[in-house]
């Protein structure tokens, strides 16, 4: 019996259209991300193959991030110090107030999470009474539900506000920061070394900035040191945090165990060290909701980055921040020298 083999043009053809592994995102996801994030996802992974990882912290993120920072950051029995928490105590001169030469204070938690991180520099202020108001600051709905519930559980008496925003893309409106108390500035906090795994960390930096007036603070916690110098040992956030973002976006993204894996390097592009989704195969990611159609089509070798970190060091750090604007008032490391605080105030031109 005479066999249809395949013509040279069918040849052609298939070679022309290789077959893809498709994944389609799960109806969860499309529940986190409202249309506009979904556009900038989309646009991030066909431009830069990336996907910024302030957008594993919705939905379910939320829960990944609460969790790993409860039972590997915050301090126990066996681990004593937190390094957010030092550093604010360390820096409490700075912080209550004496410096700014005000009665009251406005905390703005900038990428607040579940706020731990500032609970016993709030109650000090609580005691000294020198707070005026609280203010939580996430791109997670998720997350401020945990602030919101965590900060009338340790502070009943204490006025709250909490906002969604996302500071990369906009600065803090004026009505969010308006006080009535006189004499009351504002102290604004971005910790838990946010700052080091934003993709435009000079935009973060501008829009805080531009949040602020002339009697404001800025306070920053990052690690410092070089990037390069890495040993490819992957610890704290790098390890625990990145292994549940990776599985929590290869499930939502509908992605294969054997499509894809999770791997840890420097990137000397952007002198981070990131974790990035390697792609085994060919794998095309329709993208199919509310009007929106779009496929991204991903060759086999290829990465797509969710997690980013950069370490500063003192020259460049300074430089960044004047760049966008900010003058340095201060700052401290911690006892292994391994993190700092930063603190700073916007650089106004007096005429």
């Amino acid at each position: 019996m005479a066999q249809n083999l395949p013509s040279n043009s069918q040849i052609q053809s298939a070679s022309a259209n290789p077959i893809f592994h498709l994944a389609k995102p799960s109806s969860e996801f499309y529940a986190v991300f409202p249309e506009v994030e979904i556009l900038d996802i989309i646009h991030a992974l066909e431009s830069r193959r990336e996907i910024p990882l302030k957008y594993s912290y919705k939905g379910g993120g939320a829960n990944i991030w609460d969790k790993f920072y409860l039972k590997y950051i915050v301090p126990t029995w066996y681990r004593t110090s937190n390094v957010e928490i030092e550093l604010l105590k360390n820096n409490f001169a700075y912080l209550n107030g004496n410096y700014q030469k005000c009665e009251k204070l406005n905390i703005i938690d900038v990428g607040a999470g579940n706020s731990y991180p500032v609970k016993a520099f709030i109650n000090r202020l609580v005691k000294l009474k020198k707070i005026n108001k609280y203010t939580a600051i996430d791109i997670s709905d998720d997350l401020l539900k945990v602030s919101s519930n965590n900060i009338k559980k340790w502070f009943p008496n204490l006025p709250f506000n909490h906002y969604r925003l996302d500071i990369e893309n906009t600065a803090i409106f004026k009505s969010v920061l308006k006080s009535e108390a006189e004499n009351t500035a504002n102290i604004f906090l971005h910790l838990g070394v946010t700052i080091a795994n934003h993709c435009h960390r000079n935009q973060v930096f501008k829009n805080l900035r531009d949040s602020m007036d002339k009697n404001d603070l800025l306070v920053f916690t990052n690690e410092i040191g070089s990037n390069s110098q890495w040993d490819g040992i992957a610890r704290g956030g790098c390890k625990y945090h990145v292994d549940q973002v990776y599985r929590w976006l290869t499930n939502n993204l509908g992605l294969k165990n054997e499509d894809c894996e999770l791997i840890r390097k420097y990137d000397l592009a952007t002198d981070s060290i990131v974790a990035n989704i390697r792609f085994r195969h060919r794998c095309k990611i329709d993208f199919d909701y509310l009007g929106i159609e779009k496929n991204i089509e991903i060759a086999a070798g290829e990465e797509i980055t969710i997690w980013r970190h950069h370490k500063f060091t003192i020259p460049e750090l300074i430089q960044e921040i004047e760049q966008a604007g900010l003058k340095l008032v201060h700052y401290s490391t911690n006892k292994y020298s391994s993190h700092l605080m930063v603190i700073c105030q916007p650089f106004f031109i007096s005429h």
